[in-house]
C-alpha cells in the first residue's frame, strides 16, 4: 500500500498560486534527491554503476542538473535531448544516445560530445561508418524476442521496432571488432512501468547469457550492460513500489555466478530509468473551474490533457487529492475533465470524491515523468509552467508558462495581410 501525500499544505499552496497561477507542474527536489541517492546506494556493490536518466521523462535542464549532481548520466533519444546534455555541461560517457531511425546529424552530434552510441539496428553499423565514422566504443540494443515477455505498455518484444535479433547481435559484434571498434556494451529495454521486481532480475539473466555467448563466439569482453528502464511506480494507492534492494540482490547473485564465474568481470551495470526517478515527485496543480450536472456529474478543471495526456492516451490512473478536503468523505462520483474539444479529455472517470466546488484546488499525483514532457498545443492551449519546490521550502520557476505569442512565433501575420485567396 502506497500513501499518497502532497509535499505542501493548503496554506503553502495558496501562497504559491498567488505568484504562479494554475495549472502548473511542481517537483519535490528533496524527495527526488533522496530517491536518486538510494538508487545509487543499492547498486554500489557494482563498480562503475551508473543510472542514465531517461530525459524524455522530464526534459528540464534544471532537473537534469540536480540528477547529475547525484551522479547520474543522461539517456538521450533526439538531437534536442543531446542539446540539453550539452547545455548542462555534460560530455563523454555521461551521455548515452539510444535512438531509432537516427539521422547522420544526430549520430555526429553524439560522437562530437563523446557520447556512448547505442545502435538500434545492424544496418546502422554501415550507416554510422559511412556517414560519421565508428567511435572507439559502441553499444548494441538487444531485442530478445520471445525469450522475454513484454508488458501492456511496450507490447511483445518480437513486435517492437527496437533492437537487434539474437543472431544479429553476434554478427554485429563480430563486424564491429573487425572494423576496429575497441570497447563494447549491450543494452535492452523490454518493459515500461513494470512493478514485478523479478522481471528486472530475469532481464539481467538474459543479458548475462548473451554476454557469455558473445565472448565464446567472438572473443569480445563486453564492458557494460545497460539493463534499460521500465521500473514502474505505484500510481494507485493499493500498489507497491518496486523493491530495489530485492532487485539488486537478485542481480548481484547472477553477476557473481555468471559474470565473475566465467571470468568476465568487471562488468559495469547501467540503468536508464526515467519514470521511477522523477515520476512520484511531480504534481499537476489545477483548479476546479465548473461543476456540470447532466447525465452524470463533471468537474471541469483549468488543466486539460494538454498538461497530462496519460489518462486519455492509456486510460492510466493518476491519484487526485482535493486540497483541504482530504479528510472529508468520498461521497460524490465525478468525471474529472479538461476543456479540450475531445471527449476523452478526462483525468478520472466515475471516481468518488468529496463534494467539489468551483475554486477547489486539485493536485494530480505522479506527474513528474511523462507529464509536462508529453504536453501539446491542440486547441491552441499554451503549455503550463514548471516549478521546483526546493529543499529549503522555497519555490523556483524552472520553466515559464507558454503564451499565445509563443504559439504564434512560427507564423508571420504581416505576410498574411498581403496573402491573396
Amino acid at each position: 500500500m502506497t500513501t499518497k501525500n502532497i509535499p505542501f499544505s493548503k496554506e503553502q499552496l495558496e501562497k504559491i498560486i498567488e505568484t504562479h497561477p494554475t495549472p502548473f507542474h511542481i517537483y519535490d527536489e528533496k524527495a527526488m534527491r533522496e530517491n536518486a541517492r538510494n538508487f545509487v546506494k543499492v547498486f554500489s556493490w557494482n563498480e562503475g554503476f551508473r543510472e542514465f536518466y531517461a530525459i524524455k521523462a522530464a526534459p528540464n535542464p534544471y532537473l537534469m542538473k540536480i540528477l547529475r549532481e547525484e551522479g547520474f548520466g543522461i539517456d538521450c533519444s533526439s538531437v534536442t535531448e543531446l542539446e540539453i546534455a550539452k547545455r548542462v555541461g555534460m560530455s563523454g560517457d555521461e551521455i548515452m544516445l539510444t535512438s531509432n531511425d537516427t539521422p547522420a546529424s544526430e549520430f555526429q552530434m553524439a560522437k562530437d560530445l563523446g557520447a556512448i552510441i547505442n545502435l538500434d539496428d545492424i544496418s546502422h553499423i554501415e550507416y554510422l561508418e559511412k556517414n560519421v565514422g565508428l567511435p572507439e566504443t559502441i553499444c548494441l540494443r538487444y531485442n530478445p524476442g520471445d525469450l522475454k515477455q513484454g508488458n501492456l505498455i511496450i507490447g511483445h518484444p518480437e513486435e517492437a521496432k527496437y533492437g537487434f535479433t539474437h543472431e544479429q547481435m553476434i554478427e554485429g559484434y563480430a563486424m564491429l571488432k573487425e572494423k576496429g571498434v575497441k570497447r563494447f556494451g549491450v543494452h535492452t529495454m523490454v518493459a515500461s512501468n513494470e512493478l514485478d521486481p523479478d522481471y528486472f532480475i530475469e532481464t539481467a539473466e538474459i543479458l548475462f547469457k548473451l554476454i557469455i555467448e558473445v565472448y565464446e563466439k567472438t572473443g569480445i569482453k563486453v564492458e557494460f550492460a545497460n539493463l534499460g528502464g521500465g521500473i514502474g511506480i505505484p500510481y494507485k494507492p493499493e500498489q507497491k513500489a518496486v523493491n530495489l534492494e530485492y532487485v539488486s540482490a537478485g542481480i548481484r547473485k547472477l553477476y557473481d555466478e555468471m559474470i565473475v564465474g566465467n571470468g568476465l568481470a568487471p562488468l559495469k551495470l547501467y540503468f536508464e530509468s526515467g519514470r521511477m526517478i522523477t515520476g512520484p515527485y511531480g504534481y499537476l496543480v489545477t483548479t476546479v473551474r465548473h461543476i456540470k450536472n447532466t447525465f452524470k456529474k463533471f468537474a471541469g478543471l483549468d488543466a486539460s490533457m494538454a498538461n497530462l495526456m496519460r489518462p486519455a492516451l492509456y486510460g492510466a490512473y493518476h491519484h487526485i487529492t482535493v486540497v483541504g478536503k482530504e479528510k472529508q468523505p468520498l461521497n460524490t462520483m465525478y468525471d474529472v475533465t479538461g476543456s479540450l474539444c475531445e471527449n476523452n479529455d478526462k483525468f478520472a472517470i466515475d471516481r468518488m470524491f468529496p463534494e467539489l466546488e468551483p475554486g477547489d484546488f486539485v493536485v494530480i499525483h505522479d506527474t513528474g515523468a511523462h507529464g509536462h514532457s508529453m504536453g501539446f498545443n491542440y486547441n491552441g492551449k499554451p503549455r503550463s509552467a514548471e516549478l521546483l519546490l526546493r529543499e529549503n521550502g522555497e519555490v523556483a520557476q524552472i520553466r515559464r508558462a507558454e503564451t499565445i505569442d509563443d504559439l504564434f512565433i512560427t507564423l508571420d501575420f504581416d505576410e498574411l495581410k498581403d496573402f491573396e485567396v
